[in-house]
Order: structure tokens, then C-alpha cells, then sequence
């Protein structure tokens, strides 16, 4: 997998309105996670590991897992979006391939197509450890739907 300091970035003008969008996201807050790479139909969100995103076994939970993997489909579907529009998840599915162990989990949102109303994107989530060591946890895809303007 190519390095994310070494792809494409997206403009200026996108990454902020990914930034302020993503900022507005309560429950990432809460978990802790941020954005590492915003570019064209495509963005990664880190997830630190700590004992509040962990299940029984101390493995990253399901949900945190699946959270940041929805969140990094939607903003790298948000990336190819015009300015004024807004985008929510119509559906996902994620297969947990392996237990997500490592410092962190780091999820990447890839646009597959991106249509007038429906983008479809895929998810891959990996377990990274310290010594830069990636293992594939969980793999899915996504459609999400462009609407104008704030939706309530």
C-alpha cells in the first residue's frame, strides 16, 4: 500500500471543508480519531488505541472500527462533492477479517464511483502496529447519497 505522504492531495479548499465537516463529528471527537490524508476520493482516519475503543477481548471494537471506516468512505465521497452539498450514508456493509490489534487502526475510504446522486465507495481498515507492521482487519463497501444543503 502507497504511502499516504506520497499521494495526492486534495486541494486547499477541500481538505477544510473535509476538516470543518469532519470537527462538527461528535462521536469522532469522542473516539479520538483523526484524519491523516485527505485526496481525491480518498481519505484516511486514525483511530489511537485506548481501553474505551476496545472490546471484552481488548481488541478494537466492532463499532469503533466500523465508525471510522463509515466516516472515511463519506468525507473521500465528500472530497469529489461541489461546494453546497452534504453527504450521509444510505449503506454499508464491513467483513471483520481478522481481530484489530496494533497502536492503531487507520480506515481508508476509496471512491469506486462517484454519480450524480450515489457514490459508492470502498473500506478497508488496518491494524497498525508500532514498528509500522499493517495488517488487514476489515474490508467493506459503501453507497452514499449527495444532498444539497444541510439536512436535519
Amino acid at each position: 500500500m502507497q504511502d499516504p505522504t506520497q499521494q495526492e492531495q486534495a486541494s486547499p479548499e477541500v481538505r477544510e471543508r473535509v476538516r470543518a465537516s469532519f470537527d462538527r463529528q461528535g462521536l469522532m471527537a469522542h473516539l479520538g480519531a483523526r484524519i491523516s490524508h485527505i485526496g481525491p476520493g480518498s481519505v484516511r482516519i486514525v483511530l489511537p488505541a485506548r481501553p474505551e475503543v476496545t472490546q471484552q477481548h481488548g481488541y478494537f471494537h466492532a463499532g469503533a472500527t466500523s465508525a471510522v471506516a463509515d466516516s472515511a468512505g463519506g468525507y473521500a465521497a465528500y472530497t469529489l462533492f461541489p461546494e453546497g452539498t452534504e453527504v450521509l450514508t444510505v449503506e454499508y456493509k464491513l467483513n471483520l477479517l481478522a481481530p484489530a490489534v496494533g497502536d492503531h487502526i487507520e480506515a481508508v475510504g476509496t471512491v469506486l464511483k462517484s454519480g450524480r446522486t450515489l457514490t459508492v465507495c470502498r473500506l478497508d481498515v488496518f491494524g497498525v502496529r508500532g514498528d509500522g507492521e499493517r495488517k488487514l482487519v476489515a474490508a467493506g463497501q459503501q453507497t452514499l447519497i449527495r444532498v444539497n444543503g444541510a439536512e436535519g
